[in-house]
This record gives structure tokens, sequence and C-alpha cells, in this order.
């Protein structure tokens, strides 16, 4: 285990424990649904408290809300939960403005506002996790400003279709501001619109055990953009980059705006990489000073492995 991941896995356990400790002993449950006093999730946003367990039944909710409570578990129970819209204060679906809030079995479907980067997930605070969720058809699927200690983690998550460029693009996954932490573990990416399928301007980002693709139809431009640097793992996916691709040339960029976060760790190791562009790419473009370390990956197409500082170990 690299010691970027035992840092990263350090900061967390030491974030859960602060969480735990500061937990209340007793959340409420509040249950929203048609047979519930509580219709529709809004609802429930007006009235949770700080700790609350939000458990939403399964339908499709022509609603949003915005969430202003620390500490909640939002979840879908008895199946499928379905987010239609419109969106909230003109920016998500879910607009969470409180820290240390979970959601969890959600589907977010079709965000849009004026600004071209309508979210399913609109995450103001600090300390969002996502797990077991969809995003499709959206603007932004997920699109974060926490702050600098803030920590944001997806797991398990399905991302279709999501993404814009009128004006600044909007993206798959989008952690706006230089936050500690952006984890990715276990999701899929597919069909993203013109945007990129991850951007992470956070101080530290992983990327793990995923698939990121952009199959027939998607128009993607990077794969995952790293834009002002920072340390970076990503490690074990399933990558490719598709013909409709609207920037052919590169797959994983790395300060291509300018290295703002302190960067000591870049790897890239585990891949598997196809490139169905029909022309040569780029697997990494390393804008920084620090060599990437592009180890044990596999390539399909005509491929550079790396352009910028580092080394080119190869696996056929």
């Amino acid at each position: 285990m690299s010691m970027l991941r035992h840092t990263l896995l350090a900061f967390v356990a030491a974030m859960l424990c602060t969480l735990l400790s500061s937990a209340p002993v007793q959340a409420r449950e509040l249950n929203v649904g048609a047979g519930h006093l509580l219709k529709v999730p809004s609802q429930a946003a007006t009235v949770a408290m700080a700790g609350d367990v939000v458990r939403i039944e399964a339908g499709a909710y022509a609603d949003c809300a915005v969430w202003r409570a620390p500490g909640l578990t939002i979840e879908a129970v008895g199946g499928s939960v379905r987010i239609t819209g419109p969106v909230c204060d003109n920016k998500g679906l879910f607009v969470v403005t409180a820290n240390d809030v979970t959601v969890r079995g959600i589907t977010f479907v079709g965000a849009v506002d004026s600004w071209n980067n309508g979210a399913g997930i609109r995450g103001l605070g600090n300390n969002l996790t996502v797990q077991d969720s969809q995003f499709i058809n959206n603007q932004d699927g997920i699109l974060t400003a926490g702050g600098p200690d803030s920590v944001v983690r997806v797991s398990n998550s399905v991302f279709f279709g999501n993404g814009a460029c009128m004006g600044e693009c909007a993206h798959g996954i989008y952690a706006g501001t230089a936050n500690r932490l952006l984890d990715i573990e276990h999701c899929v990416f597919a069909n993203t619109r013109t945007g990129h399928h991850i951007k992470s301007r956070a101080r530290n980002t992983v990327v793990e055990d995923s698939t990121i693709e952009d199959g027939s139809a998607g128009t993607a431009s990077y794969l995952i953009d790293v834009p002002n640097g920072g340390n970076v793992l990503i490690d074990g996916n399933e990558m490719e980059k598709g013909p409709k691709s609207e920037n052919p040339a590169v797959a994983i960029s790395i300060g291509v705006e300018g290295v703002t976060n302190p960067t000591q760790v870049l790897i890239i190791r585990g891949n598997r990489f196809r490139n169905d562009v029909g022309e040569p790419t780029i697997f990494v473009r390393n804008s920084t000073n620090i060599p990437a370390q592009v180890l044990d990956n596999q390539m399909t197409g005509p491929v550079t492995l790396l352009r910028g500082a580092g080394g080119l170990p190869f696996s056929p």
C-alpha cells in the first residue's frame, strides 16, 4: 500500500472518529413518502435536525431539497427513489449546505439550471459522502465547494449522461475547490457529455477500482482532470476513450491550469486503458514538475503512456 494511500486512510479514520464522538446519542428517523406526514423530501429538509436519519420510500419525486442540518443520513428504502426536480436555488436537486451529510441509494435525474451547471447533488458544506446512488442526464452529477478540511467520498455509484459546456463546463463529478480529499471508489462513469468524467481541484485525489468510459456516444473531454495538481492516486480502473470525444488527445490531465496545490506524489498504476478514438492519444499528461509514477498499466490501441515528468514502465 502506497504512502499516499496510508496518509489518506489515516486522515479519513481520524475524521470518522471525530464525527462519531460528536454525533447525537439517539437520532430521529424521518419517514418520507405517500403514506407519511412528510410526503416529499423538501418537507423533511424543512424539519430535519442534526443527526436525523431521513428515509425516503420508493417512488419518483418531482421535488428538490435544501439540507441545512448537519450529520444527516438521507437514504432510499424499499426500492428505487428518483429525484427529478426542478432544481432548488438554481443549484441542484439536493443542495447540501450542512456538514457531515451522507446520501445513500438515491437516483438524481435531469438537473438543469440557468448557469448550465445544475447538479444532482450540490455540496456546499464539508464532508459529503455519497453511496450506492445514480446520477443520470444532469449537467453536473455532483458539484462540491467545501472548505479546506472537507472530504468528499463517493462509492458504488453510477454516473451516466452527465456533463455540459455552455459557458463554463459541467462534469460527472466536479470537486470545485481545494478541499482536502476527493475519494472515488467502485463507481461507473459513462456517456459523459462534453465536460470531463471527473474533475478535481482537491489537494488529494483518489480514483480506484472504477469504470470510466466514453462508449460509442460519449463526447467527454478528459476522463480525469486534476487541473491544479495535488497528490493523485489513480489505481485499478477500467478506462476507455471513445470515438466522439471532444478532446481526443489526452485521457488523464494533471496540472494543466497551474499547479497551485502542494504536489508530492502522482501514482497512476494497474489501470486498463483502451483507445477507441481512431488516432493516437496520451494516457497521462503531467504538467507538474513532480515525476508521475506510471506503473503496470495495460494499453490497447495507439497510446503514448506519458507526456511530462516521470517514468515509462509499460505492461502490454
